[in-house]
């Protein structure tokens, strides 16, 4: 390992988590002659099958840690729940692109949006809850309809739940473990959508066209790029994720999900909250832009310059494949233009991510 600032092809990149995000990663990166040394608990990961190298250990093995850091040039991830103390360690030992401040950042909702708040963006109206008595006051300031979310470790929607009138609060409270909360005011938003960047080691910024994100039971079914709102709307967007990407000194790919509110003054925005890595609604630039989400990240971790994120046709759309949707294989491999990813996922369980299809439009 060598604690330089720009890498020569033939370097390894250490990958923490390896789930699609990683193996798409690894992918990536070989292509530009980078190989990716994978570091995951489970065996049955996905990126091992295409990695160069592999680490099956624990997060809180130190010693593997230790030999994992001597073995690569610079240390990732790709999920953001990595244990803040692993990311220490490895901070000691390597250099760790996006830095693990960034990490500790949006690993705690109240941290992360009091971090938004404190640079002038907007976000959804919020409260710290730790009880029940919390959570009563808060709200009855912020009224029902509201959104109580875990302040860790929640994502596709998972550790939260919506307040509505008549709701048994103490109940409800309990059912997410008691763990501290944040109580957010509910945002009546137009449409859903996020700004895919990535900044470089020199401090370079390149942002992808802002696109639209469909849900479907709290997990991303349909993105579309570029989003339905207006150009100023958009560029206000890209300095959002901009300034977020500086204030916090982030190498790498960085996803800021936000909501657009229309009202009488025209379009808002809303930040919802920030993904440090690669980002699921950027798939659509694995075949829609010039330089992929994948390819960008490992660009800007081993300090190169970034890529072109110029767009392809006039329209792209990505569509996620969950559970056995995954089953459609055959169909989409016949489909003209379609293009199909498939993550290597040997369960398929209801609600999973097992891969994707985008579709680039050349004309609308």
């Amino acid at each position: 390992m060598t604690k330089t600032t720009s890498l020569r092809p033939g370097a390894t990149i250490g990958i923490l988590g390896g789930g699609q995000l990683a193996r798409m990663l690894a992918k990536a990166g070989a292509r530009l002659g980078l190989r990716a040394h994978v570091f995951s608990p489970a065996a049955d990961d996905s990126a091992f099958e295409v990695c160069a190298a592999r680490t099956l250990a624990a997060f809180e093995d130190q010693a593997a840690l230790a030999a994992f850091a001597a073995a690569v040039d610079v240390v990732t991830y790709e999920f953001e729940n990595v244990p803040a103390e692993t990311a220490a360690f490895l901070e000691a030992h390597s250099v760790v692109r996006p830095n693990p401040r960034v990490l500790a950042l949006t690993q705690d909702r109240l941290t992360e949006k009091n971090f938004v708040r404190g640079l002038g963006i907007e976000t959804a109206p919020f409260e710290n809850v730790e009880s029940v008595d919390m959570l009563t006051a808060a709200a009855a300031g912020l009224g029902r309809p509201s959104i109580l979310k875990t302040r860790r470790f929640g994502y596709d929607g998972k550790g939260q739940i919506m307040l509505r009138e008549g709701a048994d609060l103490a109940g409800v409270f309990q059912s997410l473990g008691g763990a501290p909360c944040v109580l957010e005011g509910f945002v009546p938003f137009a449409r859903e959508v996020s700004v895919v960047a990535a900044r470089g080691a020199d401090g370079g910024f390149r942002a992808y066209d802002v696109c639209e994100n469909v849900h479907e039971n709290h997990i991303l079914a349909l993105t579309v790029a570029p989003a339905r709102i207006c150009a100023q709307t958009a560029a206000a967007a890209v300095e959002m994720a901009r300034k977020i990407a500086e204030a916090s000194d982030y190498v790498g790919v960085i996803a800021v999900e936000m909501f657009v509110v229309e009202d009488a003054g025209g379009e808002r925005l809303v930040v919802n909250e920030i993904a440090p890595r690669v980002h699921n609604s950027g798939h659509w630039t694995l075949d829609g832009a010039v330089t992929s989400q994948f390819e960008q990240h490992m660009r800007a971790v081993a300090g190169w310059p970034l890529g072109s994120t110029h767009r392809h046709g006039a329209r792209v759309e990505m569509r996620n494949l969950i559970g056995d949707e995954v089953e459609k294989w055959p169909e989409l491999l016949a489909e003209e233009g379609a293009c199909l990813h498939l993550y290597g996922k040997k369960e398929t369980r209801p609600g999973r991510k097992m891969g994707h299809v985008t579709r680039v439009i050349a004309e609308d």
